[in-house]
């Protein structure tokens, strides 16, 4: 069987691994699946996302805008979790809510400010729980980080109290 290499193709596989090793390169894929604005994206994992808008009746899938919110929720929720297990907490439960404000600024309406309400439940040291969304929102969640120009907050609770971020 014959391999067709492409120009992208060959600029993704072949020259920017040589030149520029440190670059990571990802790619998704969307097909339309209806005649309106039903979409389904696919990463590298092959597990498809359903993309709609709900502008012809009843959504099929999350809006590009809430997919940004979740991006910014997995994301952290990874590293906070990670860090947290490898700190020997005790999580038993995790919960998020991600809370985007919107403005009009011209024919669109981006995130003007994003606000994250980490809900943990466990033996858990505040302390390290605040540590652990700081180094998430700061230095590991690369979502969170390319949303750097919105207004980012974050909050958390263990067990239902409220914990000094301070």
């Amino acid at each position: 069987m014959e391999s067709k290499l492409n120009y992208s193709s060959f600029l993704l596989e072949i020259i920017f691994p040589v030149y520029f090793p440190k670059i990571i390169i990802m790619k998704v894929t969307l097909e339309r699946i209806n005649e309106k604005y039903h979409f389904e994206a696919k990463g590298t994992s092959g597990i498809p996302v359903n993309i709609d808008t709900g502008l012809d009746g009843p959504s099929r899938g999350a809006s590009p805008m809430e997919l940004v919110l979740m991006g910014i929720g997995g994301c952290s929720a990874i590293d906070v979790i990670n860090i947290l297990e490898k700190q020997r907490q005790t999580i038993t439960g995790y919960q998020m809510e991600v809370t985007g404000e919107r403005e009009p600024y011209e024919q669109a309406n981006p995130y003007k400010s994003v606000h994250v309400k980490i809900l943990l439940e466990g033996e858990i040291d505040p302390k390290k729980a605040a540590r652990a969304a700081k180094l998430s929102f700061e230095k590991y969640c690369s979502v969170s980080l390319t949303m750097q120009n919105v207004g980012l907050t974050y909050g958390i609770s263990i067990n239902g109290e409220e914990i000094d971020l301070a």
